[in-house]
């Protein structure tokens, strides 16, 4: 053994990203499409942003925690897809060690955000229908503040564990990275010491965050349903269905592909599906999540209209 790798515990140095195709030719097709859906959910999430910002009717809690969460996807795309397009266009392949921990810090930061906030929205969402009476005192600004700040300190924590325990494993070997961002599973892949400890925190947050909260959201959504249905209005019924449609597509997408890309650890063949299930996690999720919304909720819409289109 490298002496040297004893004293610095990583012989590594940098990492090779491997990316999604290695043709030239499907690299530009890969580039365009990339950069458009960059452009697309960028433009799509401060849309949203801009909207509720400008409209005093969308200033209330659920439209509060909506901003927030398009800051999330602005923020959780641009950790990855900027790199790999210059990536792309340089065609250098490499990321170093520090780069690609930094890159998994910020990833693992919004995508855990991402998942407390949805569950924030969930609770919102309870008290607004199956408490309306109380909805203005236990969902003050107040509140609304705490709920993110506590987000953002479990994201955190999170987020902050992984990295810290990452930087514990060996990488004296292969560096070449089976994706196109830096990620858990696949830098297990490469460690040369034991990856036993860092899955079981792995598997340990998933299924608190995965678990017990996707727990809490569908908990929220059942009390929801039992309320709707004793609305006498088809109008109320259909609007109360309309808000909370937009939040149950979204948690669907988020949980679904996190959950198959965390929860299946070991498996050394699953590299490529990861990368098809990063890429909703990454580009997709976020593309949609504005288009969803404003879809789905009228007064969005309208305000996106007005603002954007009537000026």
């Amino acid at each position: 053994m490298d002496p040297q790798a004893g004293t610095n515990r990583t012989a590594v140095t940098e990492f090779i990203l491997l990316g999604l195709v290695e043709n030239e030719e499907l690299q530009s097709v890969v580039f365009v499409l990339f950069l458009f859906a960059y452009l697309v959910t960028v433009g799509g999430n401060l849309s949203i942003l801009a909207a509720i910002l400008v409209e005093s009717k969308l200033h209330t809690p659920m439209y509060f925690f909506l901003g927030n969460l398009s800051v999330l996807d602005v923020g959780c795309i641009t950790v990855t897809v900027p790199a790999m397009l210059g990536r792309l266009l340089s065609h250098k392949r490499t990321i170093s060690y520090e780069a690609c921990l930094s890159q998994l810090f910020f990833f693992h930061l919004l995508a855990g955000m991402d998942c407390f906030l949805l569950t924030a929205m969930a609770y919102d969402r309870f008290l607004a229908i199956c408490r309306p009476l109380t909805y203005s005192i236990r969902m003050s600004q107040t509140v609304q503040w705490t709920l993110v700040a506590v987000s953002w300190a479990c994201a955190f924590t999170n987020a902050l564990t992984h990295t810290i325990a990452l930087t514990t494993l060996n990488f004296c070997g292969p560096n070449e990275v089976n994706h196109f961002y830096c990620d858990l599973p696949q830098l297990f892949q490469l460690s040369c010491s034991s990856t036993q400890l860092n899955e079981l925190l792995l598997f340990a947050a998933c299924f608190i965050m995965a678990g017990v909260v996707l727990v809490l959201i569908i908990t929220s959504y059942i009390h929801v349903a039992a309320a709707v249905l004793q609305i006498q209005s088809v109008e109320g019924k259909k609007k109360a269905f309309s808000t909370c449609g937009s939040h149950l597509t979204v948690v669907c997408l988020f949980y679904g592909t996190g959950i198959f890309n965390y929860m299946r650890l070991g498996s050394v063949e699953a590299s490529d599906k990861d990368k098809g299930v990063g890429i909703f996690n990454t580009v997709i999720n976020p593309m949609l999540n504005p288009l969803i919304y404003s879809i789905r909720s009228p007064d969005v819409h309208g305000t996106l209209w007005r603002v954007f289109v009537r000026r």
